[in-house]
């Protein structure tokens, strides 16, 4: 439960902290799109799966978070829908940890429900996905996050993204050595 999440999460001051949810296009088609949201940066990262089941959920999040270094990708958070009920086969593959929204909680993944929103204004309601390709639901996410936020202090998600991934990286990739030096 969301009630175990460490509370600093909450402050957003951390950085590889996710939000999950799924976005549904238009029946009769059963084609969704999978969503993640970092938490401190707003970068949306999503990808189409051919329907909302748990076992093409899990495929889609490793695919996503497989590409991202483990520094970067602590956590998520999704809520109680039945799509996420194989988390532990990318938890255990990629060591994460997944934890759940309160039931009629939607505020508790705010960024997330943003990001979807912000999807929304390209694909409404009532949109079938089934004539998109990858490319064109990857030009929507690159234009949302490059899109100047305010709460960002009119900095995109990807300039924070990228600020953030370098000092985590630069934390574990350049560990202290000592060297010996003889004559």
């Amino acid at each position: 439960p969301i009630a175990d999440r460490p509370k600093s999460v909450d402050s957003r001051r951390g950085f590889g902290h996710f939000e999950s949810d799924t976005v549904v296009g238009a029946s009769p088609s059963k084609r969704c799109i999978d969503t993640q949201a970092e938490r401190k940066s707003r970068k949306l990262f999503a990808r189409f799966i051919p329907d909302k089941s748990a076992l093409a959920t899990a495929r889609a999040e490793y695919d996503i978070y497989s590409r991202i270094p483990a520094p970067a990708r602590i956590d998520r958070t999704w809520d109680n829908g039945t799509e996420s009920s194989c988390h532990l086969l990318v938890d255990e593959a990629l060591g994460m940890l997944t934890y759940y929204a309160d039931p009629y909680s939607s505020w508790q993944r705010g960024t997330n429900e943003n990001r979807n929103g912000r999807i929304r204004r390209y694909l409404p309601k009532g949109t079938s996905f089934d004539d998109l390709s990858d490319a064109d639901l990857q030009a929507i996410v690159d234009e949302i996050n490059d899109t100047p936020l305010k709460v960002l202090g009119w900095e995109t998600p990807n300039e924070v993204w990228y600020r953030e991934l370098g000092k985590v990286m630069s934390k574990t990739s350049h560990p202290e050595t000592s060297v010996a030096l003889t004559n």
